[in-house]
């Protein structure tokens, strides 16, 4: 029988569901308040962690629409909400994880689909934003540098061409 208490945890959840990013999924066994203070102070910003009974999210997931996570709820599970960057907050729960090894990565989603634990590992290997931008703008300064360079070089050769027909009339006469 559901009680009102469940059913706001559900819509709660469900509504949390709709407007993340990205959500991962982890099992926290063995953690203590101490660390999951850390973490979720690590995640600040970029995730929420919460931490919900496993039916009541598999019902949440359900109603905002996403399928096939019901195997990712099993054991003590706590949920990553990205809300910044997918990228940021994989790295956060990484590096976290390597600090702790109670802390393991199940799963998640990104753009209504479906990530494995490794796809959320790879995630967390990109590059972070700000990095990929600043990359991105140093290929298109280097090629726009290459256009001039291209451009330019018919014209110093004209000059050098020039110059040494000059030299060579100078010297004749």
């Amino acid at each position: 029988m559901a009680t009102p208490d469940k059913v706001a945890t559900v819509a709660e959840l469900a509504d949390l569901f709709r407007t993340s990013a990205a959500v991962i999924v982890t099992e926290y066994r063995g953690l203590t308040v101490a660390q999951l203070k850390t973490l979720r102070s690590g995640l600040r910003g970029n995730a929420t962690y919460t931490v919900a009974k496993n039916t009541l999210t598999a019902l949440a997931a359900k109603e905002a629409g996403l399928e096939g996570l019901d195997a990712l709820f099993v054991g003590p599970t706590a949920i990553a909400f990205v809300t910044g960057d997918p990228v940021e907050a994989a790295k956060g729960l990484r590096d976290f994880s390597k600090t702790s090894d109670k802390l393991v990565l199940k799963g998640g989603v990104l753009e209504g689909k479906v990530l494995s634990a490794e796809d959320v590992t790879k995630l967390a290997n990109l590059e972070s934003r700000e990095v990929l931008l600043a990359k991105a703008a140093g290929a298109m300064k280097a090629s726009l540098f290459g256009a001039a360079y291209l451009f330019q070089a018919p014209l110093s050769q004209a000059v050098r061409t020039v110059d040494a027909l000059r030299e060579k009339q100078e010297t004749a006469a």
